[in-house]
């Protein structure tokens, strides 16, 4: 099939192949959603300046691609895509039959300067391959924002009549969304049926142009030549050259900051530039995905892995011991003091008191194991209210209630609760948050024990019947972790099972 256009018409050797206008098309349609991916990412880090621009991204690429195209029109003959791919754009010539070869073999310069695109010719094809796109975008995106209302409503939405003395904000958004349920689907069929007529008249060599909108303009894709290739290469050097100011003082127009020097050297070389950035971003993106499919990315960590000796582990909340271990194979001593509510698992020998003490009186108080710490809130330094973690056994409880999870629905920190459990938490009206401001405990049934608000302070609060102002309920925040939980109550999602 790719060779079929060459078979119907042999002689004519720039004549692009419909295949090659196609992928040029994919090429093009894959940088807008590239680039706001890219923007999206880095609204992560950046919220406050990026998000304006992330939301008013269609209008942004609209203004960017308006520059590059016209830049690329009128220095290389062709889009930016299809500089890639080695096509241009010229003008149609009014003859019978549309051809010249004779004046092509013999004068190539002669009638590359008479196929040029005009200014006028310029902005038209601006118009088709930034214009159009953009409108069709934002066409479909609201098309795709009134269909579901249409489906749920049902006949009730084409029903929906004007206000008595509408204003004219209403009667456009009434005329638009009655364009949109009534008239907009068969346009846009009309569009892929009249796109696929051409594609295939021009794969069977029965028109010059691929597209119906290059026929409206009478524009045609054709490939690039030596006279192409020598007149860019002319265009290119003298417009890289700053031009003379009369009465300038030297190197008053050698500088970057200068309008002029500005405007007619760096500007085109910015944009010149994008021809070396789109190949080498292509071949970047196919490294990564061949990096993270093959394994030898795994291979290579885990080779570089092998020899770090890595420490040994921290547990906090532990007993206190003292060991006096000595590394076989560094010398290395450990510090005699070792860090207090730590202790070393490394050691696999049992633990050698320094001093001797004498047994425990059995009146006397056992030693009591730290719990591990409560979160502490970095604005008010107060500690948060959290429940424990589920554990594999109780996977299927909420955390909250420690009843069966009923409606899945998972915070921003991976833990699943009931959706009316972790709502009422975040929203900070759950029962177990009152009830524990009031100074309740275990006896409310929430699997709590004394043992964790043992200290004297809490106790005393638990007699005068209230923690209010030494304790956070956890509102905004996760049940477990006591993170906060961004957006509140819609940044819980449904978990489905």
């Amino acid at each position: 099939m790719e060779f079929m256009s060459s078979l119907q018409n042999g002689l004519d050797e720039q004549r692009p192949s419909l295949f090659e206008l196609l992928s040029e098309q994919q090429l093009a349609a894959l940088i807008p959603p590239s680039l706001r991916y890219l923007l999206a990412v880095a609204t992560h880090r950046r919220p406050r300046y990026l998000l304006p621009m992330l939301n008013s991204f269609d209008e942004l690429y609209a203004l960017l691609m308006l520059a590059v195209e016209r830049h690329y029109l009128r220095t290389y003959g062709g889009g930016f895509t299809e500089n890639f791919y080695g096509l241009k754009r010229e003008r149609t010539i009014r003859i019978k039959g549309g051809e010249a070869p004779r004046a092509s073999r013999g004068a190539p310069d002669l009638m590359r300067k008479t196929l040029q695109l005009k200014e006028r010719d310029v902005w038209n094809n601006v118009a088709i391959m930034v214009g159009l796109p953009y409108l069709k975008r934002k066409l479909d995106e609201s098309y795709e924002t009134h269909a579901p209302q249409a489906a749920i409503v049902g006949p009730q939405y084409g029903r929906v009549t004007l206000p008595p003395n509408p204003s004219v904000r209403q009667r456009v958004e009434y005329y638009y969304k009655w364009f949109l349920r009534n008239v907009y689907p068969s346009i846009n069929a009309a569009y892929y049926f009249s796109l696929l007529a051409f594609n295939l008249a021009y794969l069977f060599d029965n028109t010059k142009y691929s597209s119906p909108f290059l026929w409206l303009i009478g524009t045609r894709i054709r490939r690039m030549g030596q006279a192409d290739y020598r007149a860019i290469a002319l265009a290119e050097q003298a417009a890289f050259i700053p031009p003379s100011q009369p009465g300038a003082r030297p190197g008053q127009t050698n500088s970057i900051w200068n309008p002029r020097t500005f405007a007619s050297a760096i500007y085109p070389r910015l944009l010149s530039s994008l021809r070396l950035l789109l190949p080498t971003s292509i071949f970047a993106l196919k490294f990564l995905e061949w990096w993270h499919a093959s394994d030898f990315a795994r291979q290579l960590s885990r080779k570089s892995a092998e020899g770090l000796d890595l420490p040994p582990p921290i547990v906090s909340g532990m007993p206190v011991t003292k060991q006096a271990t000595q590394s076989s194979s560094t010398g290395e001593k450990r510090s005699p003091n070792p860090p207090t509510n730590t202790v070393s698992l490394a050691s696999t020998s049992a633990p050698k008191p320094a001093i001797s003490s004498p047994p425990p009186s059995p009146t006397a108080p056992l030693p009591q194991i730290a719990k591990p710490s409560t979160p502490i809130s970095a604005l008010s330094g107060l500690p948060i209210l959290t429940v424990p973690a589920p554990t594999p056994q109780t996977t299927s409880l909420c955390p909250i209630c420690l009843n069966a999870i009923q409606t899945p629905t998972s915070a921003q920190t991976g833990y699943v609760f009931c959706y009316t459990c972790i709502f009422k938490w975040v929203d900070g009206s759950h029962e177990r948050q009152e009830a524990f401001l009031e100074g309740g405990g275990g006896v409310e049934g929430w699997g709590e024990d004394d043992e964790d608000f043992d200290s004297d302070d809490e106790q005393g609060d638990r007699g005068k019947g209230g923690r209010e102002g030494k304790w956070e309920t956890g509102k905004g925040r996760c049940a477990v972790t006591g993170r906060r939980v961004l957006a509140g109550t819609q940044g819980l999602r449904r978990v489905m099972i």
